[in-house]
């Protein structure tokens, strides 16, 4: 097939620090040009992913005060090219994309990363009308109302080829993801703390709200037992994951998937956290990690988490969270939207890509 990808305009792909979506678009595009289809991706220039890139934007513009029609831009440039490259099939990251594309003549997929319970709950209700729509969890999915239309829930994937195995013997929990709330940064040292164990944090501060929460809940917290060692990504985050006791990952919110789980237990790093959200369809409680309630709770697992097989982590990551797997699910996916006819032939026939000025 012919494969066409819109990545968003705001993180390069793959991301050189924080990025799980970004992380997952690389992780597609080449396990599906790896398997013999066709692929392009519109992304930005400073993008590295080793498939075809096209892009009009030359660097990633980032997630602060980045105005929407940048988005919309990005967009209108990237469904132009591809009607002319003639996809076979879109898969859009994007937010306006499928809405922008409603009406053009070609089988348009979208993946939503965010909650279904939130402003973007109305936006694909509307969209699933003429798009299909991929939930990347269970949970997630069931969170959407009733007359949206999930076409599939299809987990992430991980190419643990391209991920060393860790020893775990670093003496320290890690967390990593974003400095928010959310996902229980403070809760981490607490936990990390009760059980007697240094814990070392990698987050994505950049944004004003994360500065704040870093600034008012956070840094009061950290000592020689609780380090914030920047936003990390490549060799820099494999080193980190593979070398910790585990992962906290102390979620307060309905996390749709969360990418870092199964980097992590790829490394052989079990995950100790809440059952909020996905975490239940990754993390079998007492096999490759911990679920629990309280913060200690929590604590207890974080030092029971040395006990766990950390062999066993990984091969459930090759075994159930493989790019290979992935690639086929969308593959079969891409395959079904093809066939479907989702336009009358007046629209398909009349129907043109919009051209900047």
């Amino acid at each position: 097939m012919r494969i066409a990808i819109i990545a968003p305009p705001w993180v390069p792909v793959p991301p050189p620090g924080y990025g799980g979506t970004e992380r997952v678009i690389d992780e597609l595009a080449r396990g599906l040009a790896a398997a013999g289809h066709d692929v392009l991706l519109w992304a930005t220039g400073d993008s590295s992913c080793d498939v075809p890139t096209r892009w009009v934007l030359p660097e990633a513009v980032g997630t602060v005060g980045a105005a929407p029609a940048t988005e919309l831009h990005h967009v209108i440039c990237a469904y132009e090219d591809i009607m002319a490259w003639g996809a076979d099939v879109v898969h859009d990251h994007t937010l306006c994309g499928p809405v922008y594309a409603a009406t053009l003549p070609v089988p348009i997929v979208t993946t939503n990363h965010g909650p279904f319970d939130s402003e973007l709950g109305p936006l694909y209700r509307a969209i699933s009308e003429h798009t299909e729509v991929v939930a990347i969890s269970h949970h997630q999915a069931s969170l959407a109302t009733s007359d949206t239309r999930i076409a599939a829930v299809i987990h992430h994937g991980l190419d643990t080829t391209t991920v060393p195995i860790g020893r775990g013997d670093g003496g320290y929990a890690a967390f990593l993801g974003r400095m928010c709330p959310d996902k229980g940064v403070d809760a981490a040292i607490r936990i990390a703390r009760a059980a007697g164990m240094p814990l070392k944090i990698a987050a994505k501060l950049a944004e004003p709200a994360e500065r704040e929460y870093f600034r008012a809940c956070v840094e009061p917290l950290l000592g020689r037992d609780a380090e914030y060692v920047g936003e990390v990504g490549g060799d820099e985050k494999w080193e980190l994951l593979g070398g910790a006791t585990c992962l906290l990952n102390p979620l307060r919110w309905s996390e749709p998937f969360g990418m870092v789980m199964i980097e992590a237990l790829a490394t052989g790093t079990p995950v100790v956290g809440t059952a909020n959200g996905s975490v239940p369809e990754i993390v079998t409680d007492g096999v490759n990690g911990f679920i629990g309630v309280s913060e200690r709770q929590l604590a207890d697992a974080t030092r029971r988490a040395e006990l766990l097989d950390r062999s066993t982590c990984r091969r459930i990551v090759a075994d159930e969270f493989s790019i290979t797997r992935m690639v086929r699910e969308h593959v079969r996916l891409f395959e079904a939207a093809a066939l479907r006819e989702r336009r009358t032939p007046a629209v398909a026939a009349t129907a043109q890509p919009a051209v900047l000025a």
